[in-house]
């Protein structure tokens, strides 16, 4: 049991080891994009499935109420949180609709889609780029493994990809960007 306990703990040391350069332009310009967005009286919509659909809530509840400092509320909407309304899409057209048809519904020009998939291949997520992209918004991708048709994708404007086949490995390194998006945000914002 406690080699399990130090194999995935040192596994999670190395791949931030291995990430510790490699994000940092990324994620300013990640951060930079969302500024701009809230400074312009913008918002931030999320999506993403099981551990990532958690991800987009995290996040969102963060910038909506606070991350480590009081400061004024940030406008940003997980869109994995309304049952009626994903059913709905998901009965009456298909589950791969449920993201593309609220980024529809609340996106507008200038506002910014965050898109979380650690396959990089979820085709809800993937529809909801490309609406965002329609509309005129901003997509930051947070994938996994070789980024997939979502981090390959024109209207994906910043990409931050963890490459590795270990879906925990990956999550674990999402939750610690959109840390940093946090206190990125904030900094600038409010420091």
């Amino acid at each position: 049991m406690k080699k399990l306990i130090h194999d995935a703990l040192n596994a999670g040391i190395e791949l931030r080891q291995q990430y510790l350069n490699r994000l940092d332009d990324d994620l300013i310009q990640a951060a930079g994009i969302m500024v701009q967005c809230f400074r312009d009286g913008g918002k931030v919509l999320a999506c993403g499935n099981g551990g990532s659909a958690s991800d987009a809530q995290h996040f969102v509840a963060e910038l909506v109420n606070r991350f480590e400092i009081n400061r004024p509320a940030l406008a940003a909407v997980a869109m994995v949180n309304d049952a009626s309304v994903i059913t709905s899409i998901s009965n009456d057209f298909s589950f791969d609709g449920v993201y593309e048809r609220q980024t529809e519904a609340l996106g507008r020009k200038g506002d910014v889609l965050l898109a979380i998939s650690t396959s990089g291949d979820s085709l809800n997520v993937l529809k909801a780029v490309e609406k965002a992209s329609q509309i005129g918004m901003n997509v930051v991708a947070l994938t996994g493994r070789d980024g997939g048709k979502i981090g390959a994708h024109a209207g994906t404007t910043v990409h931050l990809n963890i490459n590795h086949a270990s879906t925990a490995r990956v999550q674990e390194m999402h939750i610690t960007c959109l840390h940093i998006l946090c206190t990125l945000i904030d900094e600038t914002m409010f420091g």
